[in-house]
């Protein structure tokens, strides 16, 4: 399995850079470095969520209110919040997203296959500015770029973590590899 530690250290200090105090989440175990690195951090919160379109919401209110937000979640999400993402677009809010892909390298589960590999397209549809990350050392970078782009111009954006860098995992134990 490759290591989180280092690409998911990155996004966590771009985080902290940016201000972003809270993560709502539907927690995935592609995310849970950054997780509980957020719940562990003094003014910071996880939110956990029973669905994703709540997320929507949830960062979207908390730019209303004056504060930074990040909805995380694993790419089978995303098709749940696809008729929330009107909410930021009409308020003109971003609405930033931290997302792990899965349905590519070396997927064992072919459920996953049909959102995996339509997510990209199916955020770009919504007017998600989309920014996929295939190697380690550009997650961090990629994040601070996205989550800028996203706070000063008032767009969704969606950073997607590809499963190369997550790593799969496998039928006989579920652990990634």
């Amino acid at each position: 399995m490759p290591d989180a530690g280092s690409w998911s250290d990155d996004i966590f200090e771009a985080m902290r850079k940016r201000n972003i105090d809270t993560v709502a989440t539907v927690p995935d175990a592609g995310l849970t470095r950054i997780l509980n690195k957020t719940d562990e951090t003094p003014g910071m919160n996880v939110v956990t969520l029973t669905t994703e379109e709540e997320g929507v919401a949830v960062v979207t209110g908390l730019w209303l209110g004056g504060r930074r937000g990040l909805l995380a979640m694993q790419s089978s999400g995303v098709g749940n919040t696809i008729n929330a993402l009107g909410l930021p677009l009409a308020y003109r809010a971003p609405c930033l997203m931290l997302v792990t892909m899965r349905g590519q390298w070396g997927e064992f589960n072919s459920w996953q296959v049909p959102m995996g590999q339509a997510t990209p397209a199916v955020l770009a549809a919504m007017g998600v500015k989309v920014f996929p990350v295939s190697e380690p050392a550009m997650a961090g970078e990629t994040f601070a770029a996205a989550a800028d782009l996203a706070f000063n111009g008032r767009f969704s954006a969606a950073v997607l973590i590809g499963q190369r860098v997550i790593g799969t995992k496998t039928f006989e134990t579920g652990d990634a590899k």
